[in-house]
């Protein structure tokens, strides 16, 4: 087993008991008589923040309750819970990482994708603006931070070869989730991890003036960088209950769209301020950023390309960071279909 992928199978043994449970949904006031609500848990890939203001909008304007639905929002103790309680059938959905879900399919976790959240990557290689980096292949005999994740390697690895210069020179090192303090207090030179809708406005926005380099403008593929996954028994036995719920949140996702400024009311009326607190700014900033990268011109928000879990697979296997090409027919479904 390649030793990069073993993260996801360990995890997964004891992911059942990893989670904590955070909000509820309630009762819809204009339910038929008799008629019960059906109970969905998702879980986020992180603590309430711009990208998640969608769902929080469809709950606060009832769309769950108009299809039938008690939505409980969960957040996670550490990143791999989505994927992992999704594929033990512990939530019935989870927010994951396009790359982790054909990773777990190699590994035979039955984890399946149902809709592309973002589609392009957020994750960007970040630096100082003052620094005399000018392209990846500056990071030559440089420190680059990553959060431990291990897909920041092959990214990392891809956009320094494909600019000419050489990896092994790179001291790629683990710093955890000190990007920001890493990268002010000079610990690192440039920290891979950080995502242009977060870590970005937030460093800006403490007097930290940041550049960063686009992945797949150096070779990565633009692979969908969040997605909502289940697994193969809850998609074949709740589909009815899956489908219900993503007409809901396309609801709460267009008026998003529509209502900005609302939606982002609402997600601060659900924040974690002990955990997570939100800034503003920074939030209406990222959401700027976002509303780019959840639909385009083509290409709808949660529909998937088969193309593009192609083009993210063949990349992973030329890196070596999955030894097995898992079955395409099998990691995703569209619902709007």
């Amino acid at each position: 087993m390649n030793k990069r992928n073993k993260w996801i199978r360990q995890a997964v043994l004891f992911a059942a008991g990893a989670a904590v449970l955070a909000g509820c949904g309630s009762e819809s006031e204009q339910q038929a008589e008799n008629e019960e609500l059906q109970e969905v848990d998702i879980m986020l890939d992180w603590y309430p923040n711009a990208v998640h203001s969608y769902l929080y909008t469809a709950q606060e304007k009832g769309y769950f309750e108009e299809e039938g639905l008690d939505v409980n929002i969960m957040f996670p103790t550490n990143p791999t819970d989505p994927l992992n309680l999704a594929a033990a059938g512990e939530v019935d959905l989870g927010i994951s990482y396009q790359p982790d879900v054909i990773t777990a399919r190699t590994e035979g976790i039955p984890v399946v994708s149902v809709a592309a959240i973002v589609r392009s990557p957020l994750n960007h290689i970040v630096y100082k603006a003052d620094s005399d980096i000018e392209r990846p292949r500056d990071l030559e005999g440089r420190t680059v931070g990553y959060p431990g994740i291990p897909v920041n390697e092959p990214i990392v690895e891809t956009m320094v070869e494909d600019d000419g210069g050489q990896f092994e020179e790179v001291d790629l090192v683990d710093i955890g989730f000190e990007l920001q303090s890493s990268l002010v207090s000079d610990r690192a030179d440039a920290v891979s991890g950080a995502y242009i809708n977060h870590e970005v406005p937030v460093l800006e926005h403490a007097g930290t003036s940041v550049e960063y380099f686009n992945p797949v403008d150096y070779g990565v593929p633009p692979f969908y960088e969040l997605v909502l996954v289940t697994n193969e028994e809850t998609l074949a036995v709740e589909e009815e209950k899956i489908n219900a719920f993503w007409t809901a949140a396309e609801k709460g996702y267009t008026y998003m769209k529509d209502h900005p400024e609302e939606s982002l009311d609402i997600l601060f009326e659900n924040e974690d301020q002990e955990n997570f607190p939100l800034e503003r700014e920074v939030e209406e900033e990222s959401l700027n950023i976002l509303m780019d990268k959840m639909e385009t011109e083509d290409e709808a928000f949660g529909s998937q390309d088969r193309e593009s879990w192609e083009e993210t697979i063949s990349w992973l296997e030329e890196m070596e960071y999955i030894s097995e090409t898992p079955n395409v027919d099998d990691i995703f479904v569209n619902m709007s279909e």
